[in-house]
């Protein structure tokens, strides 16, 4: 999601050292000894952003991050797809050519950060990488991309960002593209125009995971129809606890979930969000928080902690996203819900600010009866077979 729809909802809460390997820890809870990832981590966003390290240890109230190592190891996240996000521009050649240098800026600081920090971060390039990596002490990095925007007029740039890394995919994003229409403009294709068409044979072809989460309900409908693979929704969320057009009814969760797919739950579009325009302009500034300097960064962390106490920018609380995670299960079973809390772009609620709280979610599957071998397959094992689904079908 775009940095523009922050929630901004971990206002309630209040260094490692990344240099060296930790192994995972063979602890006696059962959390600890999941494989434990995230399908749509934003925090790339940040890796840009002045005297800001993934290493150190940092706080939602005091910077607006909700994920860094020492925060990943507090709440047994061993990783996810950090995603490279492009924001929708002008479909014309300057916007197209744009929009690829700022896709490959943002792949190349995912590697940069990974490089920068070898004793706790790994590029994973199969689902096979992820466990490897993950019982090494390490956290697993695999890179997504959001908004197929920057691929311009064609698919063929598809293989490059493949042989960079890149293992999932999105066609589109808050505004109708080249590709398909979004699930929150008007309809231009109904669904996926000739070129989307392409793409999702391009993705099947190169085995990547086709991720239709921003899609509108057309764009689904025959992402799913055409793919020759499993498709997945990296951070969507059930219409039946919030009416969004963000969010997938019932129907097609079971249609998902008949042809393999999952569904990784969103922690964003569970309630209404506070439409003032004194958010508006805070987030506006939230989008270049990159450009900003440290101690304007401070001053906006400041701002926005201060408008939240008085006028809050939602209302979502850990309940209504256990809800959620719950609706799903009941509809489709947990061989095909997941976790994609859109950290770092939009997710987080009250009494779940930042990935510290993450055993919550196991305590709380726990406690409503799902067994240990469930609860693994929502925090990885679905994920994990819908990717490798996608690789097993490349070049078919």
């Amino acid at each position: 999601m775009s940095p523009r729809l922050c929630l901004l909802t971990a206002l309630l809460l209040a260094s490692g050292c990344a240099g060296r390997v930790e192994p995972k820890p063979q602890g006696e809870s059962l959390h600890e000894r999941l494989l434990v990832l995230d399908s749509h981590l934003d925090t790339p966003i940040h890796f840009g952003r002045a005297g800001w390290s993934i290493a150190d240890r940092h706080s939602f109230a005091d910077d607006l991050s909700q994920v860094d190592l020492p925060r990943m190891r507090d709440g047994g996240l061993d990783g996810g797809f950090f995603v490279i996000y492009t924001p929708q521009g002008p479909l014309t050649p300057a916007g197209f050519a744009d929009a690829r240098v700022y896709a490959l800026k943002r792949a190349a600081e995912i590697r940069a950060v990974v490089q920068a920090n070898p004793g706790s971060m790994t590029l994973a390039l199969t689902p096979a990488d992820a466990r490897r990596i993950a019982d090494a002490g390490r956290r697993v990095v695999f890179e997504s991309m959001e908004n197929s925007y920057p691929l311009g007029e064609g698919v063929a740039s598809l293989a490059d960002f493949y042989d960079r890394g890149v293992r999932m995919a999105s066609p589109v994003h808050f505004r109708n593209n080249q590709f398909a229409d979004s699930a929150t403009d008007t309809p231009k294709w109904h669904g996926l125009s000739p070129l989307g068409r392409q793409w999702v044979a391009e993705m099947n072809r190169l085995g990547m995971l086709i991720d239709a989460s921003h899609a509108s309900d057309e764009s689904f409908d025959q992402m799913l129809a055409l793919s020759k693979a499993p498709i997945i929704l990296s951070h969507s969320g059930p219409k039946a606890v919030f009416d969004h057009p963000r969010n997938i009814d019932d129907a097609r969760l079971r249609a998902l979930a008949a042809k393999g797919g999952v569904i990784q739950i969103n922690s964003v579009y569970l309630v209404p969000r506070n439409p003032s325009p004194a958010w508006g302009k805070l987030l506006d500034e939230r989008d270049e928080i990159y450009n900003l300097t440290p101690d304007q960064q401070k001053d906006l962390a400041r701002r926005t902690a201060e408008e939240q106490a008085r006028n809050p920018y939602t209302t979502a609380t850990f309940d209504l996203f256990m809800a959620s995670l719950l609706h799903a299960l009941k509809v489709v079973g947990p061989d095909h819900v997941g976790i994609g809390a859109d950290w770092d772009g939009g997710g987080g609620v009250i009494g779940m600010e930042d990935v510290a709280s993450l055993p919550k979610v196991t305590a709380r599957l726990k406690a409503a009866g799902y067994s240990d071998a469930d609860i693994g397959k929502i925090w990885s094992g679905n994920l994990l077979r819908a990717l490798k689904a996608a690789e097993d079908g490349a070049g078919k």
